[in-house]
């Protein structure tokens, strides 16, 4: 064959892909690309998953989407949730009904042991993308056999470190600390440095919810910095936040401290929900070495009269004004307790709102077996200052929610159109392409996911389509159970997940593994 005709087979090849139409063509949108350069006009076609034409465009399609007036953007991604649940509850309904398309799981140090398994779980099987970190209490845990305050044998942390070594193989894309939690709380920074190599030798980035977010918070920030250096990764902070009254007002020191770090050579970053409550497990009110060993060695704690003495003086010495802040959002033993603050359900079950009578009633809960509680601490001039930062991801800490099952907190249902409807819109603390920037282009740099969270073209087509001056949250504390409005289109690898406010049913999504 000559060159002439070669050349006449490319033109005719590249004629027949021109006439090819596009899957989908949204037309008319103002483009926030997600990088936070100045949103423009144009039109982006879709084929095959991907974006394959940014511009003004003409040519047929099998679907067209007029978005004259509306904001088309990367869908977003979370890079902190705990959504391990999304098997169960595979349309993800509050992720991709507030524009969520990705998601981070494995957060806080707990995870899937099997990561392999888990990623072929949610393969082509839930609404959303799903990635996952490889947590540090779920290895720790495996390899030394339970909750231990010591540190794990040589043969123990070898075991450890061939978990982090398979997970991040199977396609983990880092480790996770949760120093609050057991066991983790009982480890010392080496082991988790040992640890953070393994996953540092695969690109994997290490996130920490630190030992302390209050009045030690630099103390905490430093180990981070430590694990970040010797380790050789890169490291997001966790809900970045100051908890409790006596930490107020220092999110200036804290940004310093962490810019002094990247100055120094570490690339650190952070993530933030847009909520002065935080949610945990009801059990963090009581001292770790009173749970230390399980649940079967804290109800032999509290049944010893000197054991529980100290306990109770641990606590009392730690929260003395007591536990107001603290409300309890599911305790499966007595459900009308859902929604109450610890002194409401110590009045209830023992007639009486003393401290010791909410300390007893904390303790109880714990030897019934626990539950889950939201926490009112934080200070809304330092959410401000740190959702200011150009390094601060927006993320939920969430799982997936089940309607109208117990009372989470509302972060799971609103928090990336609270961002864009209060500190977007009213109170214009964020430029609108600032905003979507710390939900698309920084996360999916930070955490090394190619090719998603941005609009250009060869990018993954996770889109979303809407009104910013309509967008938002109508999940409450007190009312949460409510999915954000305002999304008019959702698009999970280029297929409609949510349309006009509604789930349209579709498992679109993919698991995303570490791309290095």
């Amino acid at each position: 064959m000559n060159r002439i005709a070669l050349v006449l087979i490319a033109i005719a090849f590249g004629v027949a892909c021109a006439a090819e139409p596009y899957d989908l063509l949204v037309r008319g949108g103002r483009i926030a690309d997600g990088t936070g350069n100045p949103a423009y006009f144009a039109d982006v076609a879709v084929r095959g998953g991907r974006i394959v034409a940014i511009g003004k465009l003409t040519g047929a399609a099998k679907e067209t989407l007029d978005a004259t007036g509306l904001v088309v953007a990367p869908g977003f991604i979370d890079v902190h949730t705990h959504a391990e649940n999304v098997v169960q509850l595979p349309r993800a309904e509050n992720f991709v009904r507030m524009g969520v398309t990705s998601l981070v799981t494995g957060n806080c140090g707990g995870s899937r042991l099997d990561v392999g398994a888990f990623l072929q779980q949610v393969e082509g099987k839930v609404s959303v993308n799903v990635a996952t970190l490889i947590g540090h209490n779920t290895v720790r845990s495996d390899a030394m056999g339970g909750s231990f305050d010591r540190a794990p044998t040589d043969e123990e942390l070898e075991k450890m470190k061939q978990l982090v070594e398979r997970a991040m193989r199977d396609g983990a894309v880092g480790l996770s600390t949760g120093l609050i939690y057991l066991p983790g709380t009982f480890s010392q920074t080496e082991e988790i440095i040992e640890l953070a190599k393994v996953a540092a030798a695969h690109d994997g980035i290490y996130a920490s919810h630190m030992r302390n977010e209050g009045r030690n918070i630099l103390d905490a920030l430093s180990e981070l910095f430590r694990i970040a250096r010797e380790g050789g990764l890169r490291a997001d902070v966790s809900h970045l936040k100051l908890s409790g009254r006596d930490a107020w007002g220092r999110a200036d020191e804290v940004l310093a401290a962490i810019e002094q770090a990247r100055a120094d050579g570490l690339d650190v970053t952070h993530d933030q929900y847009a909520y002065t409550a935080s949610s945990t497990s009801l059990g963090t009110l009581i001292p770790s070495s009173a749970r230390e060993g399980g649940a079967a060695k804290f109800r032999e704690r509290i049944d010893n009269p000197v054991e529980k003495a100290k306990i109770v003086a641990a606590m009392k010495a730690g929260r003395p004004d007591g536990y107001a802040y603290a409300m309890i959002a599911s305790y499966p033993p007595d459900k009308s307790l859902n929604g109450k603050t610890v002194p409401e359900a110590a009045k209830l079950k023992r007639g009486s709102d003393s401290l010791d009578d909410q300390i007893e009633w904390v303790l109880e809960m714990e030897r019934n077996g626990g539950g889950q509680g939201v926490f009112h601490s934080m200070n809304e001039d330092d959410l401000q200052k740190f959702l200011r930062h150009p390094h601060t991801m927006i993320a939920s800490d969430s799982g997936v929610r089940e309607i109208n099952e117990t009372l989470p907190h509302p972060r799971g249902y609103g928090n990336n159109a609270r961002v864009l409807a209060r500190y977007v819109r009213e109170l214009k603390l964020l430029r609108l392409e600032d905003a979507i920037r710390k939900m698309t282009s920084l996360p999916a740099t930070s955490y090394r996911l190619r090719d998603r969270g941005v609009v250009r073209e060869g990018a993954w087509a996770d889109l979303i389509v809407f009104d910013p001056n309509t967008v938002q949250e109508v999940a409450t504390f007190k009312d949460p159970h409510h999915y954000a409005t305002g999304f008019a289109h959702v698009f999970v690898n280029g297929i409609e997940v949510v349309r006009e406010d509604e789930h349209t049913g579709a498992l679109a999504g993919r698991a995303l593994r570490l791309e290095r």
